[in-house]
C-alpha cells in the first residue's frame, strides 16, 4: 500500500528547512539549468554555422609533424560549420530537378479524349448560334441552335421574348412551337440567360401569303446572308415592273422579290448590277449599259440569290429597244422603302447627286417622301 512506503514519512520527527533556504536551493538549481541550457545552445548554433565567426580555441603547443595544407584545412572548416545549409541546399535543388524534369520524361502521356466537333464549338462558343431555322407546312417556326452546355437561352421574335430553353449536354436546344406565324416578315434573336450575351447573326424569316412553299428563312451574317430554307418561287414572287432607259445611257429596272434577297441584273449575258430587295418586296437598279439600238431585241435576265451566291430563282424578260423621245427629264413614282439616295444612285449614277432632285422638285425635307410621289429626275444627256 502506498501508506507504507517510507520515504513518505521520512521526514517525520525532523526540523523543517526555512523559507529562505528553500528558495535560495531552487534559485541555485534554476541557474544551474540555464547555464547548461545556454552551453548547450550555442553548442548546436556552432555546428549549425549561425554564429558569424566560431571562437577561436586556446593555442596548444606545436608538434613537429606534417600539418595540412591551408587551403585543405580551409574547406574542412566550412565544411563542418555549415554542413547543415548545404545538405539543405542539395535537398532543394533535388526537389526542384525532380518536379522539373520527371513528369516530361517519365509520366506516360495520357491520350486525349475524342470529341465531336459539333460538341467543341458549342463548349468553346462564347455566344448563342443557329443551326437551323425551318417554317413547317402548318407555318410554325422550328428554330435549332448551340450554346453553352447545361445553359438557358431566349428566343426573341422582332424584339420580344417567346420562350427560353435548356441546352443538353452537347450545348444544343431545339424551339418547337405550337404557334401558327401569320404572313410577314420576322427577325429572330438568341439571347443567354445566365449570361445576357445575344447572338451575332440574325435570322430574318419571310412567311409568304401563297403558303410555306415559297417562305424563307434567311441567316444574316457579317458578310451578307446565307439561306437556311431557299424558297421555292411562284408565279408574281419576283418580277419586272418598270425599264427605263435613259439619255445619260443609264438603265433602270424596276420590281418585286422575295423581301432581303439579292437580286442580279445581267443584259444579255453581261451582268451590269446587283441590290437588295427590301422589306417592302421593291428592287431598283440602275447601271451604265452604254447605247441601245433601236429596234433591236435585247435579254434582260433577273436572278435571285443569297448574299452568297446561292441562286433561287431567274427570270428572263425580252424587249425590243423603242425610239428614244425627246427630253431631258423623266419621271419616277416612290415605292416603300426607297430614299432619294437610293432614287439618285439608280438613275445618276450617284446617291449623292440627290440634291438634284430636290432641287427639281422644291422638296422643303429631303428625309421626307411619300410611297406613291411623283418626282421629276434631271436627265442630263450623254455626250
Amino acid at each position: 500500500m502506498w501508506f507504507k512506503k517510507k520515504e513518505r514519512f521520512a521526514d517525520f520527527g525532523k526540523t523543517k528547512k526555512s523559507t529562505s533556504a528553500m528558495i535560495s536551493e531552487a534559485v541555485s538549481r534554476q541557474n544551474s539549468w540555464m547555464a547548461r541550457r545556454r552551453t548547450a545552445a550555442a553548442r548546436l548554433l556552432r555546428k549549425l554555422g549561425l554564429f558569424a565567426k566560431a571562437i577561436p580555441s586556446r593555442p596548444t603547443a606545436v608538434k613537429k609533424t606534417a600539418q595540412p595544407q591551408p587551403n585543405a584545412r580551409k574547406k574542412y572548416r566550412v565544411v563542418a560549420e555549415y554542413w547543415f545549409p548545404i545538405l539543405c541546399a542539395i535537398a532543394v535543388t533535388f526537389m526542384l530537378i525532380y518536379v522539373v524534369l520527371v513528369p516530361r520524361c517519365f509520366v506516360p502521356k495520357v491520350p486525349e479524349p475524342i470529341i465531336n466537333p459539333v460538341q467543341a464549338e458549342a463548349v468553346q462558343a462564347d455566344i448563342p448560334t443557329f443551326d437551323m431555322v425551318r417554317i413547317d407546312a402548318e407555318g410554325k417556326i422550328m428554330i435549332a441552335g448551340r450554346w453553352l452546355p447545361g445553359s438557358g437561352v431566349s428566343v426573341k421574335i422582332n424584339g420580344k421574348m417567346v420562350a427560353t430553353e435548356q441546352t443538353n449536354a452537347r450545348g444544343e436546344f431545339v424551339y418547337s412551337p405550337s404557334k401558327t406565324f401569320a404572313a410577314g416578315n420576322y427577325v429572330i434573336r438568341l439571347s443567354g440567360v445566365e449570361q445576357a450575351r445575344d447572338s451575332k447573326e440574325d435570322v430574318f424569316v419571310y412567311i409568304s401569303e401563297k403558303g410555306v412553299g415559297n417562305s424563307m428563312s434567311l441567316l444574316m451574317t457579317k458578310d451578307g446572308s446565307r439561306f437556311l430554307q431557299k424558297p421555292k418561287l411562284q408565279s408574281g414572287d419576283l418580277t419586272v415592273s418598270k425599264i427605263d432607259y435613259l439619255e445619260n445611257g443609264r438603265m433602270v429596272v424596276q420590281g418585286t422579290a422575295i423581301p432581303r434577297t439579292r437580286v442580279t441584273l445581267s443584259l444579255d449575258n453581261n451582268t451590269v448590277g446587283m441590290t437588295r430587295v427590301s422589306d417592302h418586296k421593291n428592287f431598283g437598279i440602275g447601271a451604265d449599259i452604254g447605247t441601245l439600238e433601236p429596234g433591236k431585241e435585247y435579254t434582260l435576265r433577273v436572278r435571285l440569290h443569297d448574299g452568297e451566291g446561292n441562286k433561287a430563282h431567274t427570270i428572263k424578260h425580252k424587249f425590243t429597244m423603242p425610239e428614244m423621245l425627246p427630253g431631258d427629264d423623266t419621271w419616277y413614282t416612290v415605292r416603300r422603302g426607297d430614299s432619294l439616295w437610293i432614287i439618285a444612285r439608280n438613275f445618276l449614277g450617284q446617291g449623292v447627286r440627290y440634291t438634284l432632285i430636290v432641287e427639281k422638285n422644291d422638296i422643303k425635307n429631303p428625309n421626307l417622301i411619300y410611297p406613291k410621289q411623283k418626282l421629276q429626275v434631271p436627265i442630263e444627256k450623254k455626250k
